[in-house]
């Protein structure tokens, strides 16, 4: 079965989330529009994001945490701890997979590794379930 999911490369945020599998990104009501989506009517949990907000990403233009000369900083290795501890997902790992294989690679193994073995749906990271079919 093919993938129903697209994760393209404008939803990976510069920590290494995958918007396109976040709980906020795939809920109907109040739909998050990405950490890379920002604008004026963006939810505040993205305004107040210390990492998408990191003066070394914004003053250095970098797209990608591992870009920067403190990475992992000691903002990454709490967000990493706690992805890692509560929902079995490394950002570094994310990060370094990025670096070693590139976006495109790494966009094409999170279509397949986070689509739903029974419709195709897209699994939340945060849920663990898909949003399409509920299993």
């Amino acid at each position: 079965m093919e993938p129903k999911i697209s994760t393209k490369s404008s939803l990976i945020a510069p920590c290494g989330m995958n918007c396109g599998i976040c709980m906020a990104y795939l809920r109907d009501k109040n739909k998050c529009p990405c950490c890379r989506l920002f604008d004026s009517d963006t939810p505040v949990t993205i305004a107040k994001c210390r990492i998408r907000n990191c003066r070394e990403l914004i003053e250095n233009d970098l797209k990608y945490c591992f870009v920067c000369k403190k990475f992992p900083c000691d903002r990454m290795k709490h967000l990493d701890k706690r992805y890692s501890t509560k929902y079995s997902m490394s950002m570094i790992e994310n990060l370094e997979n990025i670096k070693k294989y590139g976006i495109r690679a790494f966009v094409k193994n999170e279509n397949t590794r986070w689509a739903c073995p029974h419709c195709g749906g897209t699994i939340c990271v945060h849920r663990g379930y898909c949003f399409n079919c509920g299993k």
